[in-house]
C-alpha cells in the first residue's frame, strides 16, 4: 500500500513541515556534492549508539559535539529513496498534525519525537558503531499522532491487485495502526541478534517515534478555532 494523499484539509499553510522537508533537500544535496567525503559527513553527524554509551568515558569537550548528532542526524538520508520516501509521508501527513498544533508546538514535537527515536535505537543496539541517519523517527511521531488526531480521516493510497494497481480509500487508523505494526513484528524479529546488526532499517527508532507521537498528540494539539462537538480527536 503506498499512500498518495489523506483526505482532511489544512486550515493554515503548513509553514514550518515546509520548511522541515527543505532542510532535509537541501543537507541531501550537500551530501550529493560531497562526493568521497560523504563517509567522514556522515560519521561526523551521524548519530553512533556506542559513542553516546561511551560519553562517560570522553572528555567533558567530546560531549556537545555527540549529542549534537542526535539532532543533525534527523536531517541526513542515505539515498534518493530513503529521502524522498520520508518526505512524501511527511508531506501526506504533516500538515494536518502541524495545524492541529500550531506551528512553534509543531517543531517542539517534531523534534522531540525524532530524539525518543534516537534513543530507543540506541536503547535496543547500545554498542552499534554504525551511525543512524534519517528523519523517519521523528516522521513515525507525526504518524502516530496523526492517527490519533484525525481517525476518521481516509487515506488515498495505491493497491497493487493482481496485475492492476487500485486508488482505495483506507481509514487512516486502519492504514497507520497496520504500518505500526509491521514495523513492530520487523523490530520483534531482529531482537535476538540485535546487536550483531550493521545498518539496515532502524524499526525500533520507528516504533519509539510512533508511540513518543500517540503520547504527545493531546498535550501538543490546540484546541482553539475548532467546533464544539468536533469528532475527530481520538479520546484517550
Amino acid at each position: 500500500m503506498f499512500p498518495i494523499r489523506d483526505t482532511i484539509p489544512s486550515r493554515r499553510y503548513p509553514v514550518v513541515n515546509v520548511l522541515l522537508i527543505c532542510a532535509n533537500v537541501v543537507v541531501f544535496l550537500y551530501e550529493v556534492s560531497l562526493g568521497p567525503r560523504l563517509e567522514e559527513f556522515i560519521a561526523t553527524y551521524g548519530f553512533v549508539p556506542a559513542a553516546l554509551s561511551s560519553l562517560p568515558a570522553l572528555p567533558f569537550s567530546a560531549w556537545p559535539g555527540v549529542l549534537l548528532t542526535v539532532f543533525t542526524s534527523m536531517f541526513i538520508h542515505g539515498g534518493w529513496v530513503h529521502l524522498i520516501g520520508n518526505m512524501w509521508f511527511l508531506w501526506i501527513f504533516g500538515d494536518n498534525v502541524e495545524d492541529r498544533m500550531g506551528h512553534g508546538r509543531y517543531l517542539v514535537f517534531y523534534l522531540l519525537c525524532g530524539v525518543t527515536a534516537t534513543m530507543t535505537q540506541a536503547l535496543i543496539n547500545p554498542f552499534s558503531d554504525v551511525p543512524m541517519v534519517g528523519a523517519s523517527g521523528a516522521i513515525s511521531g507525526v504518524l502516530g499522532a496523526y492517527m490519533l488526531l484525525f481517525p476518521h480521516s481516509t487515506v488515498v493510497t495505491l493497491v497493487p491487485l493482481f496485475f492492476f494497481v487500485h486508488l482505495v480509500e483506507i481509514p487512516a487508523f486502519f492504514f497507520l495502526g497496520f504500518w505500526a505494526l509491521i514495523q513492530f513484528l520487523q523490530g520483534i524479529s531482529t531482537l535476538p541478534y540485535a546487536h550483531l546488526i550493521k545498518g539496515g532499517v532502524a524499526w525500533w527508532a520507528h516504533l519509539g517515534g510512533f508511540i513518543c507521537g500517540m503520547i504527545l498528540a493531546k498535550p501538543f494539539s490546540e484546541r482553539r478555532g475548532y467546533p464544539k462537538g468536533r469528532t475527530d480527536l481520538w479520546p484517550f
